[in-house]
């Protein structure tokens, strides 16, 4: 497929056309895909209103000149522009169910969604938790999910963030979820409760990995990215915090990604459980609500 319109073009031809413009462009991948070919799929399944599922036989259906256009004007954003292409669709999928984001909110990418799916085992125990609150909630999907999974819960998400929270809104429309949610600036306007379970993916770049951070980056919100220099600012709030909202034997679960070997040396006297997830990801510790109580 050249870069010339085509006469009848299949859904067949413009994937394998913006395969091979994507692998020339040395795009970045990292908001939910990993190679070219997922990243022209999720294109056409937006503008073709195409399922997840789709058969492989849909390879030979044929492309109108609108639809043909419309997709290769977002591969062309896409390269240029280096949108990342759940901003393209606003769709992005956490735990394989689909959330409506823009660039008010990061493109869902955490591996806390694995660790939800197995109830926070075995660290949670037998025990069945009432409060859970999801600290940074962006589009809520952590909040969503979390709720899904243990329906006689009470979840709250936070934000610091306005706009983020009437995308969280769409979403709770769209996944006719229950879950309240609380404008504050970590704990500040919080109300004064006692949680089971906190969990948070918040901002934890610093400034230095923020400026070599590939292009795509951009796009999203600095404020959903950056903690500080170091970008360990609001965890290490967290930190000091949590404990007064947590329950005895509550967790405190946070993703710290690549400052994870930073917090650890800044906090040696906390015994940091850092989780494995079975599908990739890391950066990710859990701490209990007495264990707070050990740091100076």
């Amino acid at each position: 497929m050249s870069n010339s319109m085509l006469t009848q073009a299949t859904l067949g031809d413009f994937l394998h056309w913006a395969e091979d413009y994507f692998v020339t462009s040395e795009i970045f991948y990292g908001h939910g895909t990993d190679n070219p070919w997922d990243e022209a799929v999720m294109l056409a399944m937006h503008v073709l209103s195409l399922p997840p599922d789709i058969d492989s036989s849909a390879m030979q259906m044929q492309l109108n000149s609108q639809q043909e256009q419309e997709l290769r004007a977002l591969a062309e954003r896409r390269v240029v522009d280096r949108i990342p292409v759940p901003y393209l669709t606003n769709t992005a999928w956490f735990a394989g169910e689909r959330y409506y984001v823009n660039q008010d909110v990061i493109i869902p990418r955490s591996p806390l969604a694995e660790l939800i799916s197995q109830h926070f085992q075995p660290w949670l125990g037998d025990g069945q938790p009432k409060r859970i609150l999801d600290m940074c909630t962006g589009s809520a999907c952590i909040a969503i999910y979390t709720a899904k999974e243990f329906p006689e819960a009470e979840v709250t998400g936070v934000d610091i963030s306005e706009d983020a929270l009437e995308v969280a809104k769409k979403n709770l429309d769209l996944h006719k979820s229950n879950v309240k949610l609380v404008q504050s600036d970590l704990f500040s306007n919080v109300p004064v409760d006692k949680y089971d379970i906190i969990i948070s993916n918040p901002p934890y770049v610093g400034s230095q990995e923020m400026a070599e951070l590939p292009p795509e980056y951009n796009h999203e919100p600095t404020l959903a990215l950056q903690s500080g220099d170091d970008g360990l600012e609001l965890t290490e709030r967290m930190l000091r915090e949590a404990r007064n909202f947590l329950n005895p034997g509550g967790l405190l679960i946070v993703e710290v990604g690549n400052s994870w070997e930073l917090l650890a040396t800044k906090y040696p006297m906390l015994p940091f459980i850092w989780l494995e997830f079975a599908h990739g990801g890391d950066g990710v510790f859990l701490l209990h609500m007495e264990d707070l109580c050990l740091q100076n």
